[in-house]
């Protein structure tokens, strides 16, 4: 009569440990995305570079780090990143930004991060700015 008592009890620990293991699993697009610091490596608006002062990407120049609690730092910007699409986009959100960007990962390994995404041109709303930006782990 012991014997199954023991054993149910054990099961259920072990069933109990192991929800708690899956739970706090995390993907391998998560760990590589959250575990640097992003150096901008090119920022590029239309194939040329965006990163000039007065350029539309000026104000992305420098380190993005994406937390774990879904906020972050992306160059001169703070705000929230989610990933969106199962883990091939990532939209980023920030209150001094008009629009929240939602960018397709075309590359995410443990040294680099490269993202494109379609924004509007903010002097001709009729315009398409096509945007690649590349980065690389510190």
């Amino acid at each position: 009569m012991k014997n199954p008592a023991f054993l149910t009890v054990f099961l259920c620990v072990l069933f109990i440990v192991s929800c708690d293991k899956d739970e706090d699993e995390v993907s391998e697009r998560f760990r590589f995305l959250t575990g640097s610091v992003w150096a901008s490596d090119s920022l590029l608006v239309n194939g040329f570079d965006g990163s000039f002062s007065g350029g539309p990407l000026e104000y992305f120049k420098g380190d993005a780090k994406f937390n774990e609690n879904g906020t972050g730092t992306f160059g001169s910007y703070t705000g929230t990143w989610k990933f969106e699409q199962n883990e091939t986009a990532l939209v980023i959100t920030s209150p001094d930004l008009p629009l929240a960007i939602t960018a397709q990962i075309a590359e995410l390994k443990a040294i680099s991060l490269k993202i494109t995404t379609v924004f509007p041109n903010p002097s001709d709303f009729t315009e398409q700015l096509n945007i690649r930006m590349t980065f690389k782990a510190k």
